[in-house]
């Protein structure tokens, strides 16, 4: 049995990205209104490895760090309401009608 390190194919290589340069793209693609797949095209990066980097780095940085300027939504506002009675409407008169047409027109066809 053998207990040689796998080797990589030839040609191939991981690049290594410093510190510094993971930070700048990171703050880029949480600017709001910018795109994640722009700031990595722009800085030859693979959009998903980006957004990896941003999704790591909010699970490691405290959660204030970058949402300062998010405005959080509560889920339910109530409002006030107005505390006087509803009008009264008036008692029906003695004539209504005792049933309901509806006539429901769509093209050349009508409903009744």
């Amino acid at each position: 049995m053998s207990t040689e390190e796998p080797k990589t194919p030839t040609g191939r290589s991981w690049r290594r990205h410093s510190e510094e340069f993971k930070t700048r793209v990171i703050e880029l693609a949480r600017q709001p209104g910018v795109s994640t797949a722009a700031v990595a095209l722009a800085n030859g990066l693979n959009a998903n490895m980006l957004r990896r980097w941003v999704r790591e780095a909010d699970e490691c940085a405290p959660s204030s760090a970058h949402n300062d300027t998010v405005a959080v939504v509560p889920a339910f506002v109530q409002l006030p309401m107005p505390q006087e009675t509803p009008p009264t409407l008036p008692l029906a008169s003695t004539q209504a009608p005792s049933t309901v047409a509806v006539e429901i027109r769509r093209g050349d066809t009508t409903v009744q």
